[in-house]
């Protein structure tokens, strides 16, 4: 079958692998309908080392079940299934608690002999814990929004939940790629009255609006911070959504919290530590957030997408063919793309 391979920074091939077959009992074959290339595949192309094989790639998608194995309960062939970012048991101690992201018997697709989800089919282990069967008949106009339950709106979700935001709480969003926007439509549904999103990018920024942001901010840095503090009277936002990752943001997310609020981080940090110091103590800040459990959110999130009421799909802005793939890598790290479907 084919699927993407990754070679090195800013070299992705769409190649012949191995059709995937049942390994457990525990395993399922799905056929993939929709996958996506996330923010968080740009770093490996942004700067993985050369390989002479190539490496498979992709942690998002949906699709239909082909093949079970003797042990998966509650599946069955022909159901349309979506799988989280990572997989997992569904049943250790973690996964009870709502952390499959630590679950003790999971695991990271395109790793350790597990398919990447940007291909034609995927060996999907633990499925039982790991897949959510989508209702029977559902609207093909809705494969997006709900492939963005995969990753990218529970990923935004979890980030407003742990900065405990709600109708009372005032929110800055700090990015406005797909993770970004995602939280903005996130911190909307929670009930968020004042979401200020910071980005410089007006397309995006425009989507940010119509998600519910209230005001853009696009400046940066000391000038950034200055304007959110302007917009709330100098005092900041109860809850800051830091979704860039960078160390920058991250600063910049001191910077314009309230005294008393919490920065919930989920972009992929891409510094080697934090540091904050006496006068953030002394304003009681919390520091919160990490790697979104996808899967605990998905039952709760699902209803709403499925009636319409949130339309996270908005953040595809261009769609390819698994033959494209390589062009859709490109148009996301040039920034022409925000957030890029696959159709195989």
């Amino acid at each position: 079958m084919r699927a993407t391979l990754i070679y090195g920074a800013g070299d992705v091939r769409v190649g012949e692998v191995p059709d995937p077959v049942i390994k457990q009992p525990t395993d399922a074959l799905v056929r993939v309908v929709r996958a996506c290339v996330c923010g968080s595949d740009l770093w490996q192309y942004g700067s993985k080392p050369a390989t002479p094989h190539g490496d498979r790639i992709g942690h998002e998608f949906l699709g239909v079940i082909e093949d079970l194995g003797s042990e998966v309960s509650g599946l069955s062939r022909g159901d349309l299934v979506l799988a989280p970012f990572v997989w997992s048991d569904g049943t250790c101690d973690f996964c009870r608690e709502g952390l499959h992201t630590s679950c003790r018997h999971g695991g990271s697709w395109a790793r350790d002999g597990v398919d990447g989800g940007q291909g034609e089919a995927v060996r999907v282990p633990q499925a039982a814990g790991t897949l959510v069967k989508l209702p029977v008949g559902a609207d093909p106009a809705l494969l997006a929004s709900l492939l963005t339950l995969s990753d990218v709106f529970c990923t935004g979700h979890h980030c407003a939940v742990t900065a405990g935001v709600d109708a009372r709480t005032t929110v800055t969003v700090i990015g406005d790629g797909a993770v970004g926007l995602s939280a903005v439509l996130a911190a909307k549904r929670l009930g968020a009255e004042r979401i200020i999103l910071m980005g410089r990018h007006k397309d995006r920024t425009d989507l940010g609006l119509e998600f519910g942001a209230t005001d853009v901010v696009a400046e940066r840095g000391a000038e950034g911070v200055e304007k959110v503090k302007e917009l709330t009277g100098g005092d900041g936002t109860h809850a800051v959504l830091e979704c860039v990752g960078l160390e920058q943001a991250l600063t910049t997310a001191f910077g314009v919290v309230r005294a008393g609020g919490t920065i919930s981080r989920v972009g992929a940090p891409q510094y080697s530590k934090v540091s904050f110091g006496f006068p953030d103590f002394l304003r009681n800040i919390t520091l919160t957030g990490g790697v979104a459990p996808a899967r605990a959110y998905i039952d709760e999130l699902l209803p709403d997408v499925l009636d319409g009421r949130v339309q996270p799909g908005r953040v595809f802005d261009r769609t390819v063919g698994l033959d494209d793939v390589p062009d859709g890598y490109r148009a996301m790290a040039d920034r022409t793309a925000l957030k890029v479907l696959i159709e195989p």
